[in-house]
């Protein structure tokens, strides 16, 4: 099988490695945490490169791209930290397109492609613990339209974002609905998360809503199953900067006269951490292409690449901290951030033990080696 990427491909991760290096800065992101986790000026300039509409068809204003390209991208802003969800629009964008009427597409993926609608997956509940069967959001029929209840954790920008996609109760069956930040009875309580991006509770109170489908609990699969995909592509770059930066420390770094690079026990701490992020991208890679795969092979798929991802996650994110010292945890060091960004990654979209759980609930007795 060739793994070589395209010329188109790698054009792409050229000019998305010019953008962070030129326009996206540690100084620049420290000032966007302070001013609240979130630069709408930035995701702007994430749409003007033409990166939102990358799961959208030509025919609604995207680039007609698909996974891989969603991958490559992911990679290079992984590189840079980024904090602005450019992961939502992946993932509202390719649920809409797979699952949504047409009058749904036609009203919102131009708006997705443009970036002049951020829609974000509201989907997360307290009692959830990442399963995506247990919803308590009620859904009723209002005149023509829909009404939802329910309160939503830990969405990504949400107190920032245009429109939800929010999964609900319609009739006893899981049903996605589409719901404006603008409409009345909807509620937000925005903060920082652990890695400093921003997040926001959403609570509903018969909030009108657009139904984007009722086969909901295979649209929201499939929109999670994106979103894992996106995940190990992102925690791959952050992993690659972040081992990059610790090698670099290494050689500067000074103990006895020399330099602590040149110490074998290091050493072999970093070969470590390069054979965990080889590890994590070929799983990276994995999940990315069984994305088309049917539900059932995609769910096994993305649960398996998300073990390994985790662990490759924590293992290079505290070798990197250990073995940079005590700079590698001050808030003034980009690499401390690298770290609680690959923490924080390690729990998005289901953690190591769930996914563990998930791939040993989907085990058959020849553990899927053996026809």
């Amino acid at each position: 099988m060739d793994f070589d990427f395209s010329d188109d491909q790698q054009a792409l991760r050229d000019a998305v490695a010019k953008w962070v290096e030129k326009s996206y800065g540690f100084e620049r992101r420290q000032r966007i945490v302070a001013a609240g986790g979130f630069d709408r000026a930035v995701y702007n300039e994430l749409a003007e490169l033409g990166l939102t509409g990358i799961y959208i068809s030509e025919d609604h204003g995207g680039l007609g791209m698909g996974p891989v390209e969603a991958m490559v991208v992911l990679e290079e802003l992984g590189k840079g930290i980024v904090m602005e969800p450019l992961i939502q629009a992946f993932v509202t964008s390719a649920a809409i397109g797979a699952y949504g009427n047409e009058a749904v597409q036609a009203q919102w993926l131009p708006k997705i492609a443009s970036g002049e609608a951020l829609v974000v997956l509201a989907h997360q509940e307290r009692k959830a613990r990442y399963r995506l069967d247990v919803c308590e959001a009620k859904a009723t029929q209002a005149g023509a339209g829909y009404a939802v209840t329910a309160i939503k954790n830990i969405v990504p920008a949400g107190d920032q974002a245009d429109a939800f996609l929010v999964p609900a109760m319609l009739e006893g069956q899981l049903a996605l609905f589409l719901v404006e930040r603008g409409a009345a009875g909807v509620h937000t309580r925005g903060y920082l998360t652990q890695d400093e991006s921003r997040a926001a509770d959403v609570q509903l109170d018969n909030a009108p809503a657009t139904l984007v489908t009722t086969n909901g609990l295979a649209a929201l699969s499939y929109a999670v199953d994106v979103g894992i995909a996106c995940v190990c592509a992102d925690g791959v770059g952050t992993m690659e900067r972040f081992l990059s930066m610790t090698v670099d420390y290494m050689n500067q770094r000074k103990q006895f006269g020399v330099t602590i690079a040149s110490f074998q026990a290091l050493r072999h701490r970093v070969s470590d951490m390069k054979m965990q992020l080889e590890l994590a991208r070929s799983m990276s890679y994995y999940a990315t292409l069984k994305l088309g795969a049917d539900e059932a092979e995609r769910r096994q798929a993305l649960s398996r690449a998300k073990v390994q991802l985790g662990q490759s996650l924590r293992f290079v994110g505290q070798q990197g901290v250990q073995l940079h010292g005590g700079i590698g945890v001050t808030d003034e060091y980009a690499g401390s951030h690298y770290f609680k960004h690959l923490t924080q990654l390690e729990m998005t979209y289901g953690d190591t033990l769930h996914h563990l759980g998930e791939v040993n609930e989907r085990m058959t007795e020849s553990a899927g080696v053996f026809a």
